[in-house]
């Protein structure tokens, strides 16, 4: 595949600290109980509208919840945030093959332009997309239906670590590579259609070339 569209969170960086402690606060200021943290890790990759109301925020006080999570998010928590190992590598690699990369990730756009570019993945890329601050692109369907209106990415393959790229691309006749160092599980991602596995990034460099 000459094209090849990376989730963001759980695939090319490990958000999940940033992202837990920013929901944890919602909750908190909104009165709700906290879960653990290992309950929190769904918070990393769907939107945060449909995860505020799986943890009990009432369906009028989601944009409330939303509000208070970026405010800590966007000066804080969005670099509470890390590389994994081996990306850099993997992605310095796939553009030496040839490969034309994009990022089409849930979160908002800035905010994923900003994470890519202080931990230097942005040159990487050849297009990053994601979801708008409000509504009207909000799921992963939706962003990487509005990338294949920006680029020229067809036969394309997602790569991922949750049912959600999975479903989302599969939306747009997408292939997925399902990886397992993120916050989805091996199961979750095989049973929504991934068709197949990587557990490191050598071997997901190994199933692209």
């Amino acid at each position: 595949m000459k094209h090849i569209l990376f989730d963001l969170d759980g695939t090319l960086t490990d958000a999940g600290e940033g992202i837990i402690n920013c929901a944890a606060l919602a909750l908190r200021t909104l009165g709700l109980e906290v879960p653990p943290r290992d309950a929190m890790r769904v918070f990393v990759g769907p939107p945060l509208r449909q995860t505020f109301q799986e943890f009990g925020v009432k369906s009028e006080d989601v944009e409330r919840a939303i509000e208070i999570y970026r405010s800590r998010y966007v000066p804080k928590g969005m670099f509470e945030n890390t590389p994994y190992p081996g990306i850099h590598a993997l992605l310095a690699a796939l553009k030496e093959a040839g490969h034309r990369l994009y990022v089409a990730t849930s979160k908002p756009e800035s905010m994923a332009i900003a994470i890519l570019e202080k931990y230097g993945l942005a040159p990487y890329f050849d297009r990053i997309c994601g979801a708008t601050m409000d509504s009207s692109r909000d799921s992963k369907e939706k962003v990487i239906g509005y990338l294949l209106e920006q680029t020229n990415a067809k036969d394309s393959i997602m790569v991922g670590d949750t049912a959600f790229d999975v479903l989302g691309a599969a939306a747009h006749g997408i292939s997925t590579i399902g990886v397992t160092w993120g916050y989805g599980t091996a199961e979750e991602l095989t049973r929504s259609g991934a068709k197949c596995l990587a557990n490191s990034p050598t071997q997901l460099l190994n199933i692209l070339l």
